[in-house]
């Protein structure tokens, strides 16, 4: 089979062919169509052990596959063989290849009418999305402020919130994300690459206050959307793609009466009943329409021009990379 291994950290990705993987008691071999890309992927492809513990090397990164069961391992019933599935893989990774093996406990069936790219858009990036709105309990008198609004869990949010009945406010980085963030269900969308991207947002809501702040970048946009919000507003922070968290002490807090709550990591899915009922409900959302997940696929064999274009901020939605493509 070909996968995309990383030989040395902070060096290209590279496609070659390997040997195919065999399931073992308990498991099955899942024919992989489409194999999310995060950006867990990006930090440790350079190296970097702040986030998450480095693999040996040689390694195939990536988490989230989505596929056919094309072989089962000792007992594993044969019922398994065929069907359209979706995973999550843990830290073990190896996403990155045409075939992927898998324990059956962990396996989804994907929902009918759902598109193996759309599934593994959902599966963690959906899930993630879903925490994030339980922890943001929005209602319709909410005026909501999302960052990144164009990205995989941007796009899900700006709907999630608008389906709440909120009045949403998209933060993108050019003028296509802006398009792309109104598309998603924004009514506000401000382009926050120039200067005075505050007041061009204040001045678009016409009176009404920001109450609450959804927020994956961090670092300078993720404060400037916090100093948006109205005395007793709550900001939701799941991630720093910036680089740097949102700098806020108590002191910001205390003088508005703010509430900060973190939406990362094992506490959301605690908090929203547990893992594989947040990635199940993640599913049903698309396969009801109620979450349309936006996708950039790209072929296997070029996941590192994937992984450039997410680190440059050149891609929109969920980066899917493709097997069957190219």
């Amino acid at each position: 089979m070909r996968a995309v291994r990383l030989h040395a950290f902070g060096s290209a990705l590279r496609c070659e062919d390997v040997e195919d993987p065999s399931p073992g008691p308990g498991q099955v071999r899942i024919a992989v169509r489409a194999a999310g890309v995060h950006l867990v992927d990006g930090v440790i492809r350079r190296g970097r052990d702040d986030c998450v513990p480095l693999p040996e090397l040689p390694t195939v990164l990536g988490s989230e596959v989505a596929g056919v069961v094309d072989a089962v391992g000792r007992d594993v019933a044969e019922a398994w063989l065929g069907e359209r599935v979706v995973t999550q893989l843990g830290l073990a990774g190896g996403g990155y290849a045409e075939l992927v093996v898998r324990e059956v406990g962990a396996l989804h069936v994907i929902p009918a009418g759902l598109d193996f790219a759309a599934a593994v858009a959902m599966v963690c990036t959906g899930g993630t999305a879903l925490g994030v709105l339980d922890a943001a309990a929005l209602a319709p008198d909410d005026v909501v402020v999302v960052t990144a609004a164009a990205g995989g869990v941007g796009t899900l949010l700006v709907q999630g919130a608008a389906r709440a009945g909120a009045l949403v406010v998209g933060l993108t980085g050019c003028e296509e994300k802006r398009r792309v963030a109104l598309r998603a269900g924004a009514a506000v969308a401000v382009d926050y690459s120039g200067e005075g991207w505050q007041r061009q947002v204040v001045a678009q809501l016409g009176g009404r206050e920001v109450t609450a702040v959804l927020d994956g970048v961090g670092g300078v946009l993720g404060r400037g959307a916090v100093d948006l919000l109205a005395p007793g507003g709550r900001v939701v922070m799941f991630g720093s793609s910036s680089g740097e968290l949102v700098h806020l002490t108590s002191a910001d807090l205390f003088a508005r009466a703010l509430t900060a709550t973190v939406a990362a990591g094992p506490q959301v899915a605690k908090r929203s009943g547990g893992l594989r009922a947040l990635e199940a409900r993640a599913l049903a959302a698309a396969a009801t329409h109620r979450l349309t997940p936006f996708v950039q696929p790209f072929p296997l064999a070029e996941a590192g021009r994937a992984h450039e274009a997410m680190e440059t901020r050149h891609t929109v939605g969920k980066v899917v990379l493709l097997p069957d493509a190219g």
